[in-house]
């Protein structure tokens, strides 16, 4: 007999496959201003426009050897890449809360994650439709499910929900400009602020602290590396939000835990 929760971890992979592929449509469209619903899906390159079975989640991409049917221009590896990444991010997702409500959440917020981290590596851009949307999402859903900021009363998860949102953009805001000050040019871009300001709406303000300590060990090395090889000044920072923000998710408690206990 077929086990349940396999089943059920399957049809999850399969739709954030498809997840995956409108996510990428997001992350093409939004930092152009071009309606992510219309017009229907097109190649970048010779602009027609995309049949229905050359669209398929993954196999598509197979099936054409990675080249648009029309032109033979290659396509991006980042489409297949972001649509495995959906897809197993909703799979661990599933596999470590269930079918709760904490799923569909947390399933939201990744998703709005891999947006802000793909526009800013394609185009150093996180877009405000990602930011400032998702936290007044982050606010509306903490009102609406208060045991998302670990609370039973709606009034009290939408004070942690704000509180998250202002503390967590407040201190990259001040971070960005002492950064100004000392390197005399720009070393926090507004996006990122936005970004950590919608990640304390969902997380909660303990865990944008977290995140705002946990990201620049992350990025430390990637903007070492990237200052040699292409002397670059700045690199894009929403990627290293999005993965403070998922550690912080998943192991934040267990963190803060053992940061107290070698305070005390």
């Amino acid at each position: 007999m077929i086990n349940t929760n396999f089943i059920l971890s399957f049809f999850v992979f399969i739709f954030g496959l498809a997840i995956g592929s409108f996510l990428n449509v997001c992350i093409y469209r939004l930092p152009k201003g071009i309606f992510f619903l219309k017009p229907f899906s097109f190649c970048p390159y010779c602009k027609q426009r995309i049949y229905w079975f050359d669209n398929i989640p993954l196999i598509s991409f197979i099936l054409l050897k990675g080249r648009c049917r029309f032109c033979k221009k290659r396509i991006s590896y980042l489409y297949p890449l972001v649509e495995l990444l959906t897809a197993s991010s909703l799979l661990f997702l599933f596999t470590y809360f269930h079918l709760t409500p904490f799923f569909f959440i947390y399933s939201l917020f990744l998703c709005l994650l891999i947006v802000a981290t793909f526009t800013d590596l394609r185009e150093r851009i996180v877009p405000d439709e990602i930011s400032l949307g998702g936290l007044g999402l982050g606010l509306l859903l903490s009102f609406f499910y208060p045991p998302l900021q670990g609370v039973d009363m709606p009034k009290t998860a939408f004070f942690h929900s704000c509180l998250g949102a202002l503390i967590g953009s407040s201190i990259l805001y001040i971070t960005g400009v002492g950064g100004n000050i000392v390197f005399r040019r720009e070393t926090m871009g507004g996006g990122d602020i936005k970004l950590l300001g919608m990640i304390g709406a969902f997380l909660g303000w303990q865990m944008a602290l977290l995140t705002y300590f946990i990201s620049p060990f992350l990025g430390a090395g990637v903007g070492i590396v990237e200052k040699i090889r292409r002397k670059a000044e700045t690199i894009p920072y929403a990627p290293f939000l999005s993965a403070g923000a998922i550690i912080s998710l998943i192991w934040g408690d267990k963190i803060l835990e053992k940061v107290l206990y070698f305070i005390k």
